[in-house]
């Protein structure tokens, strides 16, 4: 017959689980700027595969190399939601097994540092992915040189005549 377990250790057991709950809503925080980063990469991308089919010569050259690092961001910004969505289910996990070694008087606590350990390694990952995001945005996005010294036409003395 299963014991079941008082309020107060109920409540114990909900104090202990709030610490992985805040996680989680960081976690969250987190995906969705990948979401926001990863949607803007796409847009991005997808004009300038439209530009791509209508250019020629060096712009052509530099639209399919711009393209090839949107593509490589996208798959960047990918492994970092993995690594996070995979974090997140394992803080969960461990909010369950909180409450399920409570619930059943079971000796969990090994297996709940475990995963808490392996949420924060795949954690860790994710950020590092995303940093390696934000460095290889960094590095490949900039003005062109024709734009930057770019100058007006003057206009001449009569007026456009």
């Amino acid at each position: 017959m299963i014991a079941y377990p008082q309020v107060a250790q109920v409540a114990q057991t909900i104090q202990l689980a709030v610490a992985p709950v805040f996680l989680l809503a960081g976690i969250g925080a987190f995906l969705n700027v990948c979401a926001g980063r990863l949607a803007r990469v796409i847009d991005r991308a997808r004009k300038v595969e439209q530009w791509v089919l209508s250019s020629r010569g060096s712009e052509h050259d530099r639209l399919v190399q711009e393209i090839r690092v949107l593509d490589r961001r996208m798959s960047v910004v990918n492994g970092a939601i993995f690594l996070s969505v995979a974090s997140g289910c394992a803080i969960c996990l461990v909010v369950i097994l909180l409450f399920a070694s409570e619930l059943f008087n079971a000796h969990l606590g090994t297996a709940i540092a475990l995963l808490f350990i392996m949420a924060m390694v795949l954690q860790a990952a994710a950020f590092a992915t995303f940093i390696q995001e934000i460095r290889l945005a960094s590095r490949t996005i900039h003005i062109r040189n024709e734009v930057l010294y770019h100058q007006a036409e003057e206009n001449n003395a009569t007026g456009g005549a």
